[in-house]
């Protein structure tokens, strides 16, 4: 029977997409009251009413050869929420980021009549234009987060609403690292560094031993350190503590949490972060950084064949210059990353320039996003009822 015109369906596939996905949804709630959701979505969207149909944590595969070890599941529970939408015919689609998973979907359900929005622009910034023209058959309108992104659809007449980024209006300004120490009962005196070794499965199959060694590598160094590593799911916690078993660091001194990456950021002198969202997080928390990442080496031949970008952080993107350190692949080595890290601790002109950037880039993402995605949301479902 189909749902009422009432009804959105959405799919969130990853921690990040989640958190998007449940600002918008409380903040359609308010616009609109009545409107139900359901589809693909995590603990924060259901925490607003979501109905998820699928565990979310399946789609959570960051890669090419990552996403082709798990194909078929990952084309079956698409084919199934394809299925489900065009039964229940709902007013509008969101697709949240994950645009391997999303826009392959949106498009189905734009030509059988279903408006569809994508929220996020897939990254055309960092990859030759070739996408572009894809993304514009697949969607009516998309949200884009970064005030560059509009320009680089105008040509395709696709409508884009630039809404700004929904952690700029989370985040404060000036974070309170003493009041989060206190919180997470560090012990006074030490040199505090946070480690986001990234959210999903594929991610800390190549980056929890990393990060470890480098923890174990830093505390030599560094007697004073103590490291917070914040865990995007019991899954990755477990992952991380298998890490810290294999690799003989069970004594680091270590408070390892699920979840709570923000009062992680507020409390850190230095973080060690994985190329993703976190290093935005990162970034509006004004806490100095290195990004790292490491990935299968045929994705990283693929990724340097279609165009990538000399950097892959967002700060440096948004930015547009590489003021943020990265080491990626085997640039990215136990050694190599404690040693930019102490060194930033210690050079305070260094961390100043972060810092001053990281003001910066929440000046200008800070636009009341969930309102404006609200506003533009609504105004696409209700142009489809005319």
């Amino acid at each position: 029977m189909p749902a009422s015109a009432a009804h959105i369906g959405m799919v969130a596939a990853e921690a990040s997409g989640d958190l998007l996905a449940a600002h918008l949804i409380a903040a359609l709630n308010d616009r609109r009251p009545g409107l139900s959701f359901s589809g693909i979505g995590g603990l924060k969207m259901a925490e607003q009413g979501f109905e998820s149909q699928a565990p979310m944590d399946r789609l959570g595969v960051r890669g090419y050869v990552e996403v082709l070890r798990r194909y078929r599941e990952i084309s079956a529970i698409r084919r199934r929420i394809a299925a489900r939408m065009l039964s229940e015919r709902p007013a509008v689609f969101i697709g949240v980021d994950s645009s391997d998973f999303n826009l392959g979907l949106e498009r189905r359900l734009k030509d059988a009549g279903i408006p569809a929005v994508h929220y996020v622009s897939p990254a055309v910034w960092a990859w030759r234009g070739w996408r572009i023209r894809r993304i514009a058959r697949s969607v009516t309108h998309l949200l884009a987060l970064f005030p560059f992104e509009a320009a680089l659809y105008e040509k395709t007449g696709l409508p884009v609403t630039y809404v700004g980024h929904p952690l700029a209006d989370l985040i404060p300004m000036e974070p309170d690292r003493a009041k989060a120490r206190v919180e997470l009962r560090i012990p006074a005196g030490r040199r505090v560094f946070a480690l986001l070794p990234g959210s999903r499965h594929s991610e800390l199959h190549y980056m929890a031993d990393l990060f470890v060694k480098t923890a174990r590598q830093l505390v030599r160094d560094q007697p004073d350190a103590h490291f917070i590593v914040p865990t995007a799911s019991r899954a990755t916690r477990d992952m991380f503590e298998t890490a810290l078993w294999r690799n003989e660091a069970r004594d680091l001194p270590l408070t390892l949490m699920f979840g709570h990456s923000h009062e992680a950021l507020a409390a850190a002198d230095i973080a060690l972060v994985a190329s993703g969202t976190a290093t935005l997080e990162t970034a509006l928390f004004k806490t100095p950084m290195v990004i790292t990442y490491r990935q299968s080496p045929l994705t990283t031949v693929l990724m340097r064949r279609m165009g990538y970008l000399p950097y892959i952080g967002l700060p440096n993107i948004i930015a547009g210059e590489h003021f943020v350190p990265e080491y990626l692949q085997d640039k990215a080595t136990p050694d190599a990353l404690a040693g930019a890290l102490l060194e930033l601790l210690h050079d305070a002109g260094a961390q100043r320039r972060q810092v001053e950037k990281f003001r910066d880039i929440h000046v200008l993402l800070k636009q009341d996003t969930a309102q404006k995605a609200a506003e533009a949301v609504l105004a696409v479902m209700d142009a489809g009822r005319r």
